[in-house]
């Protein structure tokens, strides 16, 4: 673990502009962190940007020599090429630093005193992570969702693994849902639709890809789930498959997820399996998990597993997760835990 200064009380949020960002923010002064000289930098677009902070008006910074000096943890919640760039500077400053970007994902291979980590993970693979960790890694929630449910139904037998996670705009930032939004209402209105973000019409359409003009990628969405989740899983199960396709819903993530386990495995060892790693059962056929249902919410849903008829020893799963509250409160909890 770095050393930093232990009385040391500032927190940078590196990418405050972003959804993540924002979102992190609002949790850490929540949190046992409510009161800390929190520092709010980003990209040169984002600012100038006047926010908030303690309660206080806050101004976006540019990242600067000193803007990490003394800091005991820094988030970076942007790009991962903007953390790329800016990592070094805040290991440098001998902050714990904490990545919600995707930059290892994105920049293998990984740095060596870097880990993943959720809430969980240790207990579900028996593995602590190491104590000269530097750099911990916040999976998406995609990942931690598919992770979490590959390394639950190992004690049941699980053979094989494969999930598809429909993601929403969100994941583009503010421009994605402001263009979703934009295309709803054209089309509605029976006009063409502007596609400045995505390059095609993401409005009513299911697509397992945007446009070639699109600075944003589902291809890229589905190399950083798998790395994340091969990483998070490590050799304890077979590595699930993983598909992402785009769902035209502003927030969450939605999964749905097939699995071949032991034939002896029933319902209630799987709920039971699924339930101590930390998923909220919605055993009520009218409370399906849906995006609306875990917006704002800290926890991974999942309806009651169904047997597939077809093949014994054969489950389906639907889940839903907050795609931006849930790794920003594992980010939080994370830093909770360091800070004792």
């Amino acid at each position: 673990m770095p050393s930093f200064e232990r009385d040391s009380n500032r927190i940078v949020i590196a990418g405050a502009s972003s959804l993540l960002g924002a979102d992190l923010k609002s949790l850490l002064e929540e949190s046992r962190f409510a009161g800390w000289d929190l520092r709010l930098v980003d990209e040169e677009v984002a600012v100038g940007t006047l926010t908030e902070a303690g309660g206080e008006p806050a101004v976006i910074q540019p990242v600067e020599e000193g803007s990490f000096e003394k800091a005991r943890f820094v988030f970076f919640t942007g790009s991962p090429q903007f953390t790329r760039a800016n990592l070094p500077a805040a290991h440098q400053a001998n902050a714990t630093i904490i990545d919600l970007s995707g930059w290892m994902a994105e920049y293998p291979p990984k740095h060596p005193a870097a880990a993943e980590w959720f809430l969980g993970l240790n207990m579900l693979r028996g593995v602590e992570t190491p104590q000269d960790t530097a750099i911990y890694a916040i999976p998406s929630a995609a990942a931690i969702a598919v992770s979490a449910l590959a390394l639950a139904l190992a004690p049941v037998g699980l053979k094989r693994l494969v999930v598809t996670c429909f993601q929403s705009v969100s994941e583009a930032g503010r421009a994605g849902i402001e263009e979703l939004e934009s295309q709803t209402s054209q089309l509605l209105s029976f006009q063409n639709v502007g596609k400045p973000v995505f390059d095609t019409q993401v409005a009513f359409s299911l697509l397992d890809r945007f446009g070639s003009g699109s600075s944003h990628s589902l291809g890229k969405a589905r190399r950083r789930i798998r790395s994340e989740v091969k990483a998070c899983v490590a050799a304890k199960v077979n590595k699930p498959a993983v598909q992402v396709v785009h769902a035209p819903v502003f927030y969450g993530t939605m999964f749905s997820a097939w699995s071949e386990i032991d034939r002896a495995a029933d319902c209630q060892s799987i709920l039971e399996a699924c339930k101590s790693a930390g998923f909220n059962i919605a055993e009520e056929e009218d409370q399906s998990p849906s995006n609306v249902s875990a917006a704002g919410e800290s926890i991974i849903q999942l309806a009651v597993p169904e047997p597939d008829p077809a093949q014994v020893g054969t489950w389906w799963y639907w889940g839903a997760v907050d795609n931006i509250r849930f790794p920003a409160w594992n980010a939080v909890k994370l830093a909770e835990k360091l800070a004792e």
